[in-house]
């Protein structure tokens, strides 16, 4: 049996086997005739994705956005249950297959869904991805492998849970942090689309606390796409201002444009709503020992929402990935689940309920 930690956000891909880690943007297209392909450098995997299921061919991440005519991209929850989830994992899933000549090892997938959605598409989700699934990769040179890939079992979890499981699990799944474990923990979970709250008591999920709220980095992206189309008349994608978003600057036209002052404001009111948020849902929470802030937008918006909230926060270590916390935590609670011959719990809700003791 193999396990494997998965998260397909809507910004990236992200999933690890516990050796291996792999990130890619959630972008795909069709698949089109290359009439020359010359690689000067050493690329990563993940820099060509071109895959075949069911029949038809994609491009994913770099290579989508390199080479296909139209590219898929999303931020609606549905559409990324119905069109992204299962080829996306599907191909991530394939890479953790070592070759053709072990077909159909038995994987267990965990992974998760935002708190807002998690009871409507956890079904559909979970569904999409068990059984038995067969996906051709592509070489530039012209060589295909087909990875017959078998899910056994897919356990979903509340996506902020899988940030604390990281924190307070070894790589065996065994909870050696055993102070934060009995902690009343608040988890501040920014991703790309949607900001996660989340409260955790001594493990045990607690529901009433915990909410979905629009307010991921992407709104800061919208907002600094519309001043680039003011400035320069031309729509930039989203998932095409990672870089330049980080770094302040971007050239279009052969015009450099320096947008760092407008993303600072811009963070600083993403922080203030984010802040405000938090206050607004644990209003009640005032016994919350320590609050983790976690999720690829964390990183951005940390030093605009530190000075706002009030309490113990423990930030990721600088490091780290925030990116990769969620799935580690995931991979971590699979081997904490069927390391020792457990079955997931009847109700995934109680999954994550696991006692530190």
């Amino acid at each position: 049996m193999q396990i494997i930690g998965i998260d397909v956000g809507f910004g990236f891909t992200k999933a690890t086997d516990g050796q291996e880690s792999v990130v890619f943007k959630s972008i795909y297209g069709d698949a089109t005739d290359i009439q020359f392909w010359v690689d000067f450098q050493e690329r990563s995997l993940t820099e060509y994705f071109h895959v075949t299921l069911d029949g038809k061919s994609y491009f994913i991440g770099d290579l989508a956005e390199q080479q296909s005519d139209a590219v898929a991209f999303t931020l609606d929850q549905e559409r990324m249950v119905a069109d992204f989830a299962r080829l996306l994992t599907l191909t991530v899933t394939g890479l953790f297959l070592q070759n053709e000549e072990m077909p159909e090892t038995p994987i267990s997938l965990v992974s998760g869904l935002p708190v807002g959605f998690y009871k409507q598409y956890h079904d559909r989700f979970r569904d999409a991805l068990k059984g038995r699934h067969a996906i051709t990769y592509h070489s530039p040179d012209g060589g295909r492998i087909t990875k017959k890939i078998q899910i056994e079992r897919v356990q979903l979890l509340p996506q902020p849970m899988g940030s604390l499981l990281d924190l307070i699990m070894d790589e065996t799944g065994t909870i050696v942090d055993t102070e934060l474990a009995q902690q009343k923990i608040g988890i501040v979970d920014i991703g790309f689309r949607t900001t996660d709250y989340t409260v955790v008591d001594r493990l045990r999920y607690v529901e009433r606390s915990s909410r979905t709220m629009d307010t991921g980095i992407s709104k800061a992206y919208a907002v600094i796409a519309n001043k680039l189309r003011e400035n320069s008349g031309v729509n930039v994608e989203l998932y095409r201002l990672y870089r330049a978003v980080r770094n302040g600057t971007i050239k279009m036209r052969g015009q450099g444009f320096n947008f760092s002052k407008i993303r600072d404001q811009i963070y600083t009111q993403l922080a203030s709503t984010v802040s405000g948020d938090l206050d607004r849902i644990w209003s009640g929470d005032w016994d919350i020992e320590t609050i983790l802030l976690t999720g690829g937008g964390s990183k951005e918006l940390f030093g605009h929402l530190q000075p706002l909230i009030t309490g113990n926060i423990r930030n990721l270590p600088a490091q780290s990935d925030p990116r990769m916390t969620n799935v580690r935590g995931y991979y971590k609670y699979g081997r904490y689940l069927w390391d020792r011959g457990e079955s997931a719990p009847a109700k995934d809700s109680a999954a994550t309920s696991a006692d530190a003791s």
